[in-house]
């Protein structure tokens, strides 16, 4: 409903991980280019993991898009709480592997056999995991199982195993050492700095049809970079909601008190840790400057006659201690 008010063919906010909103800060080129070279070299086993909503399944739509393009066969997973019968069942069906329930027990053979194939044809199959942190350990041993799919030189298998940090903490596992081993490549996503937050608005702005003045204050980038520490999924929510609430009240460049509005509504108004300098941070610094003065010059002040005079008495404990309350027990008569 905004659309229209700000000059934007389409949302420019949306949720869902489209490939063609990828924005490419230099962690994030690495990661991609990583990625298609390890593919393309047949590395065999590829980690990329990242911290929820910094954009990994964005990439990883983007390197399935490139993949299709470069007309290589493709498996994709992004449900991990499966068992071992149903792991094969995903595998086999994406990459179009006919699947004979009379050797139900035999897929991986089938399988092997299948990536013989398409190794002669010179095509390289790719599965790809997402939400890998969820994996069993039998299940992730199995994966490891399937690296061994190979011929003296080649790997037939590429694989790409995506999650959050939480499946780095999982591959430390004395169990699953042998699989931690295999590792060829290793990439990661991160949250955006202050001024990648702009190009990141900016691109999205740019991508969804803005060609006019500016749509978000300054001010109001810092607020949405401050408000969701530099997560692009937290941040997209963060937008999307300010433009609405800029809308309903007809204002046009979004301010930084929509972005709190929406910060407000979806309880992320506590104050975040600074870690990058901004108009925020700097009125913070300087509030903390004023009283720092203020305590300095306290300390280099003369004591006063009172205060002096109090300074040379002895120690004592303060506050002093409260006298004894004595009781005296009545006289005995004899």
């Amino acid at each position: 409903m905004y659309k229209n008010f700000f000059g934007l063919r389409e949302n420019p906010f949306n949720v869902n991980p489209d490939p063609r909103f990828l924005y490419l800060t230099p962690q994030t080129q690495e990661a991609r280019d990583q990625l298609t070279y390890g593919i393309q070299d047949r590395k065999g086993f590829i980690l990329l993991t990242g911290e929820a909503g910094t954009g990994k399944t964005t990439l990883i739509n983007y390197l399935l898009d490139w993949l299709r393009h470069q007309k290589m066969p493709t498996a994709f997973i992004f449900n991990s709480h499966l068992s071992v019968n149903h792991l094969f069942d995903f595998i086999l069906t994406d990459f179009g592997i006919p699947i004979d329930f009379r050797l139900k027990s035999n897929m991986l053979l089938q399988l092997n056999k299948w990536l013989i194939e398409r190794f002669r044809a010179g095509e390289t199959p790719v599965l790809i995991v997402d939400e890998a942190q969820g994996l069993s350990l039998e299940l992730l041993e199995e994966i490891r199982l399937l690296l061994n799919l190979e011929t003296a030189s080649e790997k037939l298998l590429q694989i790409v195993l995506a999650g959050q940090p939480e499946l780095e903490d999982k591959l430390k596992r004395p169990e699953l050492r042998q699989l931690r081993q295999r590792i060829t490549l290793r990439c990661n996503t991160a949250p955006l700095t202050l001024e990648e937050s702009y190009g990141y608005i900016a691109d999205r702005l740019r991508i969804g049809g803005a060609t006019g003045d500016p749509i978000f204050a300054s001010d109001a980038i810092e607020a949405v970079h401050l408000y969701s520490r530099g997560i692009p999924r937290v941040m997209n929510l963060l937008c999307e909601h300010a433009l609405i609430n800029a809308y309903v009240e007809q204002l046009n460049p979004v301010p930084a008190r929509m972005v709190g509005e929406a910060a407000r509504d979806f309880l992320l108004d506590e104050f975040p840790t600074v870690t990058t300098p901004s108009s925020f941070s700097n009125r913070i610094n300087s509030n903390l400057t004023v009283m720092q003065s203020i305590f300095a010059e306290e300390l280099v002040r003369p004591f006063t006659t009172e205060e002096a005079s109090l300074h040379d008495r002895p120690h004592t404990t303060w506050p002093p201690a409260p006298a004894a309350f004595v009781v005296e027990e009545p006289a005995l008569t004899v």
